[in-house]
């Protein structure tokens, strides 16, 4: 048995000269043969006779080889044979030589396997154009072969995420007409919203899987809340580490998840344990993955295609066993489409894709969060929890929250900071929801929103009515809460009332 080297490479581009073994058992013909090549810069390998030139194309790989038919140990026709019978040379391309005065059979030269055919005596140049023809061939069939090997597992990797995601949809679709089954694991979750428990579902779903999951809403919808649930349905036992990675450099990035050894770069003066290896057996959450650097990102790819990595400094390969979580709220299709982020990577993450409604979207939990933040605001600051007044949940309502769960409760510890009486004052919100409806407003409008109108454009009369009509329609009837969207006073808000009959009653 021979040690086998392959004379290009493996992946990528080829590195190096490309080898050829030339076969001949004249001398005169084997330097001339290799004098040309070499001039021409080729790595040239020269043999006498058949059997060593088996020896040598199953030793060292060449890249083609040129072979003479009339030889005294074994001819060119059986050399060829045997060769193509090897899969470690079945693909080299073999060109025969011979002189046109011998007995030789053209057809039984393609027959066995070659690809070309030239006579004796030869031109250099045409020697050489011939090599260079079969070389380029081979190189584009080499490139087309990997290309379909590649495109062969991605279609393979497709369809087990399709699968996968089939499994989870059967698990969900048996899941919708039942409760949550461990509503206890979500109760760090305030809701009452029917999306929200559609999500919770899809989550009790995702347990029986271990592909990624992308998390994607508006800042301060709750990712991290949810990344947290997905860990605590699917991995409790395992540990939960989170990593913000927005920001980080392409090194940091690296030495932040895989980790290093002792003398791995300079200033390694101790061995450091990467999220991975802390994440094992549990959840990694990598929070805002949309800033993700491009070189950043084919490292995330590699890890999430090969589920295995290297600590920085070491040559030991390391199983990945946590389950990735990523979130993000930014829009990774757009990015995807215009080249800042890797369409493979957002393809292999959004196997599971879980989409945070914004708290406009799920208005009915603005009282129940509202109630959560004012009990948590007055525990943490030692008050007795205040009365909010009817008219909050109305005016929080018709807020657009662009800062989503995270603002209203700023907005709850705020108030609760300043309160002092039993009913907690709207001056507060008010304040903090005043700006915020201006640019509401101004942006709509800025925006070419516009109103329509039947063909008969009602009087200013008329549309004063229906704008009162729909503010009291808003505000079920809250007359202040209607003035304040119509922007006038409340007895003013009375006395156009009066005069439409009330039509709030």
């Amino acid at each position: 048995m021979f040690a086998v080297e392959s004379a290009h490479a493996e992946d990528g581009e080829k590195g190096g000269k490309e080898s050829v073994l030339v076969v001949d058992d004249a001398a005169q013909n084997l330097d001339l043969l290799s004098e040309i090549l070499m001039a021409d810069g080729f790595e040239v390998r020269p043999v006498k006779s058949g059997g060593l030139a088996l020896v040598s194309a199953q030793t060292v790989i060449p890249d083609l080889i040129l072979l003479d038919i009339k030889m005294p140990d074994m001819d060119g026709y059986e050399v060829c044979r045997r060769l193509k019978q090897d899969p470690r040379t079945r693909d080299v391309p073999v060109i025969f030589i011979s002189a046109l005065e011998e007995s030789v059979d053209r057809l039984q030269a393609f027959q066995v396997g070659g690809v070309d055919f030239i006579s004796k005596p030869f031109q250099a140049e045409e020697a050489l154009a011939r090599v260079r023809t079969h070389l380029a061939l081979r190189r584009v069939q080499t490139t087309l072969e990997r290309q379909k090997a590649r495109l062969e597992r991605e279609i393979a990797e497709r369809k087990r995420a399709e699968e996968e995601l089939s499994k989870v949809q059967e698990s969900l679709a048996g899941m919708l007409e039942r409760k949550l089954r461990h509503p206890e694991l979500f109760s760090g979750i305030v809701s009452q919203s029917e999306k929200m428990r559609c999500i919770f579902q899809y989550i009790e779903a995702l347990a029986c899987s271990s592909e990624p999951v992308l998390i994607t809403g508006e800042s301060g919808s709750g990712k991290e809340l949810i990344a947290k649930a997905i860990h605590d349905v699917s991995r409790p036992q395992g540990p939960w580490v989170p990593v913000n990675i927005a920001g980080l450099d392409d090194d940091v990035f690296s030495d932040t998840l895989f980790g290093h050894l002792k003398g791995a770069f300079t200033g390694a003066d101790r061995p450091r344990a990467g999220m991975i290896e802390k994440a094992a057996g549990g959840t990694l959450f990598l929070d805002e993955i949309g800033d993700l650097r491009p070189v950043s990102q084919i490292k995330l790819l590699r890890l999430l295609q090969e589920k295995e990595y290297l600590p920085l400094g070491s040559d030991t390969v390391m199983p990945v066993t946590a389950r990735i979580v990523v979130a993000t709220n930014v829009d990774l299709e757009r990015k995807q489409k215009s080249g800042e982020f890797r369409k493979d990577l957002f393809f292999r993450l959004c196997t599971h894709h879980i989409e945070i409604p914004a708290l406009k979207e799920r208005s009915e939990d603005i009282p129940v969060l509202l109630d959560h933040f004012l009990e948590q605001a007055a525990r943490d600051m030692k008050k007795n929890k205040p009365t909010p007044p009817v008219e909050l949940a109305l005016l929080l309502a018709n807020h657009p929250f662009p800062g989503n769960v995270r603002e209203l409760r700023a907005m709850a510890f705020n108030a609760v900071s300043v309160h002092n009486g039993r009913k907690l004052s709207m001056d507060v919100f008010k304040k903090a929801m005043g700006g915020a409806d201006r640019l509401a407003v101004e942006g709509e409008l800025q925006d070419g929103a516009r109103l329509v109108f039947p063909k008969r454009l009602p009087t200013l009369k008329e549309a004063a009515e229906l704008l009162v009509r729909e503010a009291v329609l808003r505000t079920k009837g809250n007359q202040s809460m209607a003035a304040r969207l119509l922007g006038i006073t409340q007895p003013a808000l009375s006395s156009r009332l009066k005069n439409l009959g009330n039509p709030g009653k």
